[in-house]
């Protein structure tokens, strides 16, 4: 057998132009990595590249994967790679997979210099699907735009990378691997983590799990139906609501973490989920919910399956905040959502004399305040909702928290929305996806909407549909100024506010791995007409904002890919 140092090599490189980060990072369809010589090599080497030597040597680095096709050769090469470029410990999932906020949750604990995230969240897997890669920073959320900027200037100029071929790891088998390496980079050491036991033990210390015990499997227990839609948060509902909590196995379906997602979209909305919300409809379950491939989203029904949508289950859970423990211990800083989400937060936030920050989309700006004490709750109408417990938005968190309002009023989820209208009014809100929009299209649009919207005579101008007139009081170019560094963030999209609060909003989205994906987001307040389809309140508004961008006939669709 071979004891000699592993061999450490530099190998020469071309750069690729499109390597440039997103929202939440890098995604491509698996293909890209696949054919494209070097093209994972020179990303990786290119986030490495933009920590400076002196923190990287002999740093802590997290990786983690929702498991997708191709998650386990990425693996084996980050690792291949962060031994030749100086980092003394990897810590990794068990298989290489775990979820995105078990990732954040893990690199605070052991206070590691970052995190690589293998995950394209709510896009398709398998060979023919997306593959992604998101980097996160010490705090354990999303690096900021300095970063993602650093990253994709290097990757542009790239000519060399670093990596130890020969260095091969077992990802089977739990515990720690020590490598002896030919460089000035010693000790290196892998240790392959439980996925779950370090997240669950931070939930035990949020949640009342006797409480939650009690509501899932007590005398009066609801039952409830939890859909993980084959990705990475399977493992954590069977080990922590059905294992711990007492819910009965059957409760869990879709569990297995698979490369494809058995052929599903693990996307949690009412169309990617729609046999979960077919299987509520008879009215034998009283809760249920759908988690994204990575485990940051979630979607929220009730018994019937009522919706409720992203917006007002943030809304509630701020309005019932002192269910959880935790909050009881720490008070509350404030409440943020991003801009395109619903008001129904503003609602809750003036009520009750907390801070409520509007942000642009993106976790990084929650985690900014998060950093700086001022933000305790957060929430977008994507459906991503978290806390300061970690830096990243938590599907299985938000999930903890409607059980524990759930625990506490012993209401039903229906109930609890109605009450919560009754008291606040209810705003009602859509979004319509056209997605894999030709691009340049889509820029054409949104750069002669933006000139619409900014003459001086838009605003002021009435638009009639039916019986309902709106007239335009504020039209812009969102621009958000961080409280906390001041640094300033443009073109984070459009938005037209009439005169009664209703809104509507166009931005070009960035999670997706090819063309462009337009989204319209309608959002209207009403305090009498709660109860109402909310289609059928909208239409008038959705009339108007196809009207104004002329979407249809400037990009060839007849209607959106997705609406929720």
């Amino acid at each position: 057998m071979d004891n000699s140092p592993l061999q450490v090599l530099t190998v020469p490189t071309a750069p690729y132009p499109d390597q440039r980060p997103g929202t939440s990072g890098l995604r491509k369809k698996v293909y890209v990595f696949q054919s494209r010589k070097k093209y994972l090599h020179n990303y990786i080497q290119s986030i490495f590249s933009s920590i400076d030597l002196r923190d990287r040597q002999g740093s802590t680095v997290v990786v983690g994967g929702d498991g997708r096709f191709f998650n386990r050769t990425a693996v084996e090469v980050i690792v291949q790679m962060a031994a030749a470029n100086g980092v003394g410990r990897m810590i990794i999932g068990h298989h290489g997979i775990m979820s995105t906020p078990a990732i954040s949750c893990v690199i605070r604990k052991y206070k590691a210099i970052g995190g690589i995230i293998l995950t394209a969240s709510h896009n398709p897997g398998g060979p023919d699907g997306d593959f992604g890669i998101k980097f996160n920073t010490a705090n354990g959320g999303p690096a900021k735009e300095a970063v993602t900027n650093k990253i994709f200037q290097i990757s542009r100029t790239i000519e060399e990378f670093a990596i130890c071929p020969g260095l091969q790891v077992d990802l089977t088998s739990l515990g720690k691997q020590m490598l002896d390496l030919e460089n000035k980079f010693k000790p290196f050491s892998v240790e392959i983590v439980d996925s779950v036991e370090s997240y669950a033990n931070l939930l035990r210390n949020i949640f009342d799990f006797s409480a939650l015990k009690e509501l899932l499997s007590g005398e009066n227990h609801i039952k409830i139906r939890l859909d993980a839609m084959h990705g990475v948060v399977g493992l954590y509902v069977r080990r922590i609501l059905c294992e711990e909590l007492g819910c009965p196995a059957h409760s869990a379906i879709n569990c297995v973490p698979l490369e494809d997602f058995g052929g599903l979209h693990p996307d949690p909305n009412l169309t990617h989920a729609a046999d979960l919300v077919d299987s509520m409809r008879d009215g034998q379950y009283d809760f249920a919910a759908a988690f994204d491939g990575d485990g940051d989203r979630n979607m929220i029904l009730g018994k019937h399956g009522f919706f409720v949508t992203p917006s007002d289950s943030v809304a509630v859970i701020a309005d019932n905040i002192f269910c959880i423990p935790y909050f009881q211990q720490t008070g509350v800083r404030g409440f943020a959502r991003s801009m395109p989400t619903s008001a129904a937060l503003d609602r809750v936030a003036k009520a009750t004399q907390i801070e409520l920050y509007e942000t642009p989309t993106g976790w990084k700006f929650f985690g900014n305040l998060m950093d700086a004490g001022r933000l305790s709750l957060c929430g977008e109408e994507s459906f991503g909702i978290g806390g300061d417990h970690i830096r990243e938005k938590d599907g299985l968190w938000a999930v903890l928290a409607w059980l524990s309002i759930l625990a506490s009023r012993r209401q039903s989820v229906e109930d609890i929305l109605r009450e919560h209208w009754l008291k606040y009014g209810r705003n009602y809100y859509t979004r319509y996806d056209y997605e894999n929009i030709d691009i340049d299209a889509a820029c054409e649009m949104m750069e002669d909407l933006e000139i619409l919207i900014a003459d001086k005579s838009f605003v002021k101008q009435r638009f009639a549909v039916e019986d309902k007139i709106y007239q335009v009081e504020k039209a812009d170019n969102f621009e958000y100024t961080d409280p906390v560094d001041s640094s300033i963030s443009r073109n984070q999209g459009l938005r037209i506010i009439f005169s009664d609060g209703s809104r509507i909003i166009y931005r070009l989205s960035g999670t997706g791995s090819q063309g462009a994906t337009v989204r319209i987001y309608i959002d209207s307040y009403e305090k009498e007409q709660i109860f109402e389809d909310t289609q059928v309140m909208l239409a008038p508004l959705a009339t108007i904002a196809l009207k104004i961008s002329q979407l249809h006939h400037r990009t060839g669709r007849s209607g959106p890919s997705v609406i929720t």
